[in-house]
């Protein structure tokens, strides 16, 4: 039986989905989350124990941490959430899961790596769909091309969105766009890298985006020249490109907060059949000084499904077998080749 864990945020979009598939595990989390009301109606229906408490409230926190050996923490933007519940995962001793996509919390968990070292705690963000997929894909080409000097990542998801990832694209639309230029993270604006990749059927217009591999594919792969790019529209990239002039205003949370309530009430969560529909392809490339170039393409379930699987397996491994502390990837956590033993998803092919 694995040890107790807890899954912080198990109300929203993909946390119920996780804790829906956990359950039928044979699994029991502790079901956790800001709104009594949702946790506690999702704890009675799957029979598991829960918690209640804000994040910001730091004794209730640690109260509910001393409790479980591990957080698996789905309740984002993470930008808001992560730093608290990283903390508190610190002082007692927890293992810290994620499933984030957002470059500034993978740097903020590089940072505390000494400190989880000494804590004896695994901290590995973005163990879902950001960026298991592209992770695996980076490492593998890091293994084809062990000299690879430059690297681009990309994917081509045509499911809907959720409303936390929407709020997390409004937060990461404020900062810009972000790549990897010589070891060091670079802001750049929104729709300023565009190129035609062909993701396993036929090229389509891509375009930059500052998604999570641009801080871990460096960690998993030593490459100091990353970019990740998703599959776009050329309308899209226009209204990108315009929305460069009102990132200042972006900036100001009050603003922030207008434009993710208004963003809420229009969007509709994907649901099982268009999840079940649509599956996601990715691709990358790795080149090397030379002028060598390997490409990698693979097929996985929906992102949000994706995350289902992927997080409880990553947790399952944490949980039950012997780990290094300190901060990971999932590539460097699991393996390159852990994508692929996911529903949905085939091996990974490297060209030529």
């Amino acid at each position: 039986m694995s040890p107790p864990w807890l899954l912080y945020g198990a109300n929203g979009y993909t946390g119920e989905l996780i804790a829906r598939e956990a359950v039928a595990r044979g699994m029991r989390p502790v079901l956790a989350g800001r709104s009594k009301q949702q946790i506690a109606k999702l704890a009675a229906e799957l029979d598991c124990p829960s918690a209640v408490f804000d994040l910001e409230d730091h004794t209730a926190l640690v109260s509910t941490l001393t409790q479980v050996a591990a957080v698996l923490h789905c309740a984002g933007p993470f930008s808001q959430t992560a730093a608290s519940m990283m903390q508190g995962c610190l002082a007692t001793h927890v293992h810290y899961l994620d499933i984030t996509g957002e470059i500034d919390v993978f740097e903020l968990a590089a940072r505390v790596h000494a400190k989880a070292e000494r804590s004896g705690i695994v901290l590995c963000p973005g163990v879902g769909f950001d960026v298991v997929p592209t992770d695996c894909v980076a490492a593998r080409l890091k293994q084809a091309l062990p000299d690879a000097t430059h690297l681009a990542l990309g994917f081509d998801s045509r499911a809907g969105l959720s409303r936390g990832t929407a709020k997390t694209a409004i937060e990461a639309a404020a900062k810009g766009s972000c790549v990897r230029i010589d070891g060091k993270l670079v802001t750049e604006r929104l729709g300023s890298r565009t190129r035609r990749i062909d993701f396993g059927a036929g090229e389509k217009l891509a375009v930059s985006i500052p998604w999570g591999d641009v801080s871990t594919a460096y960690y998993s792969t030593g490459i100091k020249n990353i970019e990740v790019y998703t599959a776009t529209s050329q309308r899209s990239v226009d209204n990108m490109r315009r929305a460069n002039l009102f990132r200042p205003l972006l900036r100001q949370r009050w603003i922030r907060e207008l434009v993710k309530l208004s963003a809420q009430q229009r969007i509709t969560p994907p649901d099982r059949t268009q999840r079940d529909n649509n599956p996601t392809h990715v691709w990358g490339e790795a080149r090397n000084a030379a002028g060598e170039v390997k490409t990698a393409r693979l097929r996985t379930a929906n992102g949000y499904t994706l995350t289902v699987h992927s997080s409880l397996g990553i947790l399952d491994h944490v949980l039950n077998r012997a780990c290094n502390p300190g901060f990971t990837t999932p590539s460097l956590l699991v393996s390159a080749d852990f994508v692929s033993t996911l529903p949905g998803s085939s091996p990974i092919r490297i060209d030529p």
